[in-house]
């Protein structure tokens, strides 16, 4: 089953009592209210900065402090979805942030299990930016960070019109002034430490929103900018917050629009990690089925080759019986080795030794077998794409009706991968969870090697 669309918070990973912060350009402001709005209320919002008092209308309440206000007691019955923090103050159409009361109002939210929702600097509606020289202004407690990159601007020219600080911006991107605005110049402000990456604390996860991604030709352009991006940024979503063009968002941000368009995810890109299950003591062949020669090397050399060139990262072989020798046969390639010394209890602990060992930042696993040697890299490269498209729990191959290898497991399930026992692995979720089947027409894939008629049918299918 393919899901149809990805949620909001799914797409961002917000977790109940979580902080994030904002920053960049290209829809930032309605990016936040559309996220709040689709998170469990209620919703805290506030800037580091300014916003305009016309968008005080985007929330369902507003809540006005001073130096004095007992923060505790103006927040101890909220009430509505979205609830917007700011000074009492206006200057000139533009009200600020609570100030000295910031680190107050976070410690409340997550008391209480609240997000909080905050906006780091300002963009004068320009699709994209360079930071200034007291920007972005990202308290140190955030858990995470939202660069925010309108691709409406790309192709179009590197000017005031379309870049906020097209100076700085040129700098960064080492690209001429009044040129066309590249995929290259984007990536190469985003990456910069004194662009996208400025301001954002050690430790925060850092996402990147590629928004108005309108056009299938703007969501293949965010797909290729996110490739470059990762692993840099922990995710790199690319979509459309409700937003078709600058001139809608102008119009929309200034309360002049006369519905908003409805936010749509594209994508989300995440790093995916490879485990390769390669422990088993291969009784019923009676020589260790890892290390049968086909096409000139080891079978398990085949599938690390194959795990690699789909840019999986980290690829993690995970070994028992044998752990010496298939450890030789790889131990020039760039993957881990872990060994189960719990390997013959069944598969699920070799599975767990990789999960346990596996980076906090991955959006997903992809679970290998050591004796399928004849699973192609397109097939792995459809399964991360399906996952990106969807975020689905579990992604598989479905050959001829039957369930192949290899197996995607999204982050969501890995708690209760961590529970399984025995020797079916990750198959005692797929009762579980909604699976995202891939139809594929080459039964060959379902070959494993068990015994040795296995072995001499898989050459023989060479021969």
């Amino acid at each position: 089953m393919i899901l149809e669309s990805i949620a909001l918070p799914l797409a961002f990973r917000v977790d109940p009592g979580d902080c994030l912060a904002f920053s960049g350009a290209g829809g930032k402001t309605t990016a936040i209210f559309t996220l709040a709005r689709a998170l469990p209320p209620p919703v805290l919002v506030t800037t580091t900065t300014h916003l305009g008092v016309h968008q005080l209308a985007l929330a369902d309440r507003v809540i006005r402090i001073s130096g004095t206000t007992q923060l505790s007691q103006e927040l101890a019955d909220i009430a509505g979805q979205v609830i917007l923090v700011i000074d009492e103050k206006e200057v000139e159409g533009r009200v600020t942030g609570p100030g000295l009361l910031l680190q107050e109002l976070s410690s409340f939210a997550r008391s209480r299990d609240l997000t909080l929702l905050i906006e780091a600097d300002g963009s004068r509606l320009r699709p994209l930016k360079a930071p200034g020289d007291q920007e972005p202004v990202i308290p140190a407690f955030v858990d995470g960070v939202v660069v925010v990159a309108g691709l409406t601007a790309l192709g179009q020219p590197l000017t005031e019109q379309w870049v906020h600080r097209p100076d700085r911006f040129s700098e960064l991107a080492e690209e001429a002034l009044g040129e066309p605005i590249s995929i290259e110049a984007l990536t190469k402000v985003l990456l910069h430490p004194e662009g996208g990456l400025k301001g954002i604390p050690p430790g925060a996860k850092r996402m990147c929103l590629l928004n108005q991604a309108d056009t299938p030709q703007l969501q293949a352009r965010g797909s290729q900018i996110a490739s470059i991006l990762l692993p840099t940024y922990e995710s790199v979503i690319v979509a459309s917050m409700g937003e078709h063009s600058r001139k809608s968002v102008d119009m929309l941000d200034v309360g002049q629009a006369d519905s908003p368009v409805a936010s749509k995810i594209f994508s989300v890109h995440e790093r995916i990690g490879g485990i390769i299950l390669a422990a088993g003591g291969s009784d019923r062949l009676g020589r260790p089925k890892q290390l049968l020669p086909w096409r000139g090397v080891p079978i398990i050399r085949h599938v690390a080759q194959i795990a690699l060139s789909a840019g999986l990262s980290p690829v993690i072989i995970v070994l028992g019986a044998y752990a010496d020798e298939i450890h030789a046969v790889l131990s020039d390639l760039q993957v881990e080795f872990l060994l189960n010394e719990d390997w013959s209890s069944g598969q699920s602990t070799s599975l767990q030794v990789g999960l346990n060992a596996f980076p906090q930042d991955a959006g997903a696993a992809m679970f290998l077998l050591a004796d399928q040697p004849r699973v192609p890299l397109r097939l792995l490269r459809t399964l991360i794409e399906v996952h990106a498209g969807t975020m689905a729990p579990i992604i598989a191959p479905l050959i001829d009706g039957q369930r192949g290898n290899p197996v995607l497991f999204d982050r969501l399930t890995f708690s209760e991968l961590l529970q399984v026992s025995g020797d079916t692995g990750g198959r005692q979720l797929f009762s579980r969870y909604p699976v995202a089947w891939v139809d594929w027409h080459d039964p060959a894939v379902l070959l494993d090697i068990d015994t040795e008629e296995d072995y001499q049918r898989l050459l023989a299918d060479d021969s």
